[in-house]
């Protein structure tokens, strides 16, 4: 029988994972047509719907991981010939835009530098300028660690007949995420990082307006597996057979979720910044400097400079590994070699962790001296 290390995973995802959520995962399979399963996928929606704060009707768990739900989102909502307004401000939002282009999209970037957020009056202007079909920008950037507002756009967008998109991959769960009350029209999200699930699942959600996008297409959606007026079918409506879904996934996804809600969300945002808080005073206290804005940056991922005495912080990040069990990330795109992204996200956030994660870096940066 296979045989692994217990590692801490305190990078940028995946999270560490309850006992009852593995439980829940190893649970016998049944079909993905059983009464039984049904009535999981029933109750996995009604909880991404509070998870996610919406009354979405279109709320689901795609099949796959995150860079799925994006594509989902981004091949239902685009049309060939489409404006599409993306933000890049790290490597998701690059990823984002690179997504619209392939559904087909005309597709017109906003940079900012990495670590950094986007003014939103900024945004309502390039708007104002574009009228976009779809805008979208990524909430939680997880390469930086950047924590993106959103709730000042949907009126611009609305007011063009555009779609507002959200990136929550890294946020949901950890921070509010407001799908109603910001008018994001589609959001997408993955359950490896506050959720503490096992990857293999991307929530998503879209408004009666987005969906009235979908449903009136000139054209066929680019991918079959993806089209939601296909698997939309299957997780309501007719349940008309679509694809086999990840069924033990959704056992797992289905008591993470009754974990975060019988936490509370509210209660569950504040451990996070608690936490986020003790990290960040210790890491400070040993001489790192963050590297993201500090007016904007997310509690559950850390993203910090590499202090100049660790000379190789691959090695360093390997050590860590062999000698502690501790998983944090290196830095992504521009910011490869340059520094370390540390997270707290969903079951691992905790002063338990933060003590394991400063004892473990305290052994390896000594060791650099």
């Amino acid at each position: 029988m296979l045989s692994l290390p217990v590692r801490r995973l305190h990078g940028p995802g995946p999270s560490p994972v309850a006992p009852s959520v593995l439980q829940a995962m190893a649970l016998p399979c049944i079909g993905h047509m059983d009464p039984e399963f049904m009535r999981v996928m029933n109750e996995v929606r009604e909880m991404l719907q509070q998870v996610f704060q919406t009354e979405n009707a279109m709320t689901l768990a795609c099949s796959g991981t995150g860079s799925a739900g994006a594509e989902m989102l981004m091949d239902n909502l685009i049309e060939p010939g489409d404006s599409c307004l993306v933000g890049v401000n790290g490597v998701f939002g690059g990823r984002l835009a690179e997504k619209a282009k392939r559904a087909g999209a005309t597709v017109h970037t906003m940079e900012a530098q990495w670590g950094q957020v986007f003014d939103q009056d900024a945004i309502l202007e390039k708007i104002e300028e574009l009228e976009p079909t779809v805008v979208a920008f990524v909430h939680a950037e997880t390469s930086t660690g950047a924590h993106q507002p959103f709730d000042r756009l949907a009126n611009a967008v609305h007011a063009y007949g555009g779609m507002l998109v959200m990136d929550c991959v890294t946020s949901l769960s950890g921070v509010p995420v407001l799908i109603d009350q910001w008018g994001i029209d589609a959001a997408y999200s993955g359950t490896q990082k506050c959720l503490s699930c096992p990857p293999g699942l991307s929530p998503v959600t879209l408004s009666d307006r987005a969906m009235h996008k979908v449903n009136h297409r000139k054209t066929a959606v680019n991918s079959w597996y993806l089209d939601l007026t296909l698997v939309g079918n299957y997780w309501s409506g007719s349940r008309a057979y679509h694809h086999t879904a990840p069924v033990n996934m959704n056992f797992a996804l289905h008591e993470a979720l009754r974990l975060t809600l019988q936490e509370g969300l509210e209660n569950r945002f504040a451990r996070h910044q608690r936490v986020h808080q003790l990290l960040k005073q210790g890491l400070l206290e040993r001489g790192f400097t963050y590297a993201s804005d500090p007016e904007h940056s997310l509690p559950m991922l850390n993203l910090v400079n590499i202090p100049s005495k660790v000379a190789d912080e691959a090695a360093a990040r390997r050590q860590l590994l062999s000698e502690f069990n501790l998983e944090i990330g290196g830095g992504l795109g521009k910011l490869a070699g340059k520094c370390w992204r540390i997270g707290l996200m969903g079951h691992g956030a905790t002063q338990e962790s933060v003590e394991a994660i400063l004892t473990a870096i305290d052994g390896v940066v000594s060791d650099t001296q």
